[in-house]
């Protein structure tokens, strides 16, 4: 019998932690000397994303050797040391030197933690902050060209800003003009999720938030504007990590979250910082952090309330709520649920924050659905998702497939196979609309579940009809 030519797999090693780099820290924390990672790039024009979780990585050995990008900050740093001196391993006996091809060439990708999102104090602790890191991040970040020190444009085109931030001439000190067409691109952008979903925007939205850094960058001629830019940039930021979210962009959308959080406690806003924790919330919900969502929407909760919003303070509660029962906590979620319909209940009131226009009765049944799909009553979710589909006001088409997407898929798991292809076919309408990679993978698991039932009234030209679709790139 011939021998295999398929080598024997190569037995798992634990990583070595990198005892030299952990001595280059030396007493600063990870989330401190991060910022000193930061701050050294910018003195040489690179643009790293650099976190106290991609240091607790390199020393403990997951990263054995970085990129281009942070081995020329690195070695900016510590003059006259090599790689090696900091504890990496040497490019070639990572990778090899036969696998070097153009992908390695500068400023390509070439090992995990390349970019890594902004995670410099521990979310749920306030007292366990370092503001001046958070201030030379979030103050001081440019929109640099990889690989160079000239700042590009940043234009944000159909969303109404645009500045000019060439190394020559920095952008002028933000005015009142600059802050309301920053608040104007968190509005439109809000609209064009609204009715057509995050896929299609995140992209686009990223060039106004650059931009607001570079405003940030720049100052403000008064104080009341700088307010207003922080908020703003802080809410912009919070906007586009939905879109990030929403789009099955779970990294990037933690990034923008903790931005937002960092700007809320650096500029002491507890409205901004009540909407970070609010999104983490969710995003940690839908990461399969059941626990961190609640912890989450607790701090929300605990920043929101001298703000005077019963909305906000129940929309808060259902996000404590779907922590509940992701983590299978029946009682806890039922109490969280009551105490959300009985502020909800409360009305409306000139204190409800602008960002919180989609939250009506059809979203708080809509998230009701949620919670009891996740603990398995299907039943009570398919009456609460219908519930939000009827009620949702047809401007929030997205909403309306997602709720209805949540139905198909409730009635599919309920049993009820006939009613839930009827469902789906309406979702498959309003697809033409909306592009929404959260409402397409829920649509795909619903089909799924359908397979078994091809036979039964609409099914097959539901499966059929959703199979022809094209798969999201």
């Amino acid at each position: 019998m011939a021998s295999s030519s398929v080598p024997a797999p190569r037995p798992h090693r634990p990583p070595l932690p990198n005892v030299a780099f952990r001595r280059l820290r030396g007493p600063r924390s990870p989330a401190e000397f991060a910022a000193l990672v930061r701050r050294a790039a910018r003195e040489i024009g690179e643009r790293v994303s650099c976190d106290a979780r991609y240091v607790g990585r390199v020393e403990a050995g997951e990263i054995r050797c970085p990129n281009y990008a942070y081995e020329r900050v690195f070695l900016h740093m510590f003059p006259g040391r090599t790689l090696t001196d900091l504890g990496f391993a040497p490019r070639s006996a990572v990778r090899g030197r036969a696998a070097r091809t153009a992908e390695d060439a500068p400023g390509a990708a070439e090992t995990d933690g390349a970019h890594e999102p902004y995670d410099t104090q521990d979310p749920y602790d306030p007292d366990d902050g370092h503001h001046d890191d958070e201030e030379s991040d979030v103050l001081r970040r440019a929109f640099m060209t990889g690989g160079g020190a000239t700042v590009a444009a940043a234009s944000l085109g159909p969303l109404g800003l645009s500045l000019d931030a060439s190394p020559a001439r920095r952008p002028r000190r933000a005015g009142a003009r600059q802050v309301s067409a920053l608040e104007e691109a968190v509005r439109r952008i809000r609209l064009l999720d609204d009715r057509h979903g995050a896929d299609g925007l995140y992209r686009r939205a990223a060039a106004p938030l650059r931009a607001a850094y570079a405003l940030l960058d720049a100052g403000a001629t008064r104080q009341a504007t700088a307010d207003r830019l922080h908020a703003g940039a802080g809410e912009l930021a919070l906007s586009v990590g939905w879109l990030a979210h929403d789009s099955g962009r779970f990294d990037d959308a933690r990034s923008h979250y903790a931005e937002a959080l960092a700007t809320a406690r650096l500029t002491g806003d507890p409205a901004l910082e009540a909407h970070a924790f609010c999104n983490t919330a969710f995003l940690a919900r839908d990461a399969g952090r059941p626990r961190e969502a609640v912890r989450a929407a607790q701090a929300a909760q605990r920043a929101a309330r001298p703000l005077g919003s019963p909305r906000l303070m129940s929309l808060l509660a259902l996000r404590e709520a779907g922590g509940w029962a992701g983590l299978a906590d029946r009682a806890g979620c039922e109490q969280a649920l009551v105490r959300a319909q009985a502020l909800f209940g409360r009305g409306p009131s000139d204190d409800d924050p602008e960002w919180m226009s989609f939250y009506g009765e059809a979203e708080l049944e809509g998230l009701e659905a949620q919670c009891w799909s996740t603990l398995g009553d299907w039943p009570r979710a398919a009456r609460h998702a219908r519930r939000a589909a009827r009620l949702q006001d047809p401007h929030f088409t997205r909403n309306i497939a997602l709720y209805t997407a949540e139905l198909a898929d409730d009635l599919a798991r309920g049993g009820r196979p006939d009613e839930a292809a009827v469902a789906g076919t309406r979702v498959l309408d309003l697809l033409d609309q909306v592009q929404s990679s959260r409402i397409q993978a829920m649509l795909a698991g619903t089909a799924r579940v359908l397979l078994p039932h091809r036979r039964a009234g609409g099914v097959a030209d539901f499966l059929d009809r959703h199979a022809s679709r094209p798969r999201a790139v």
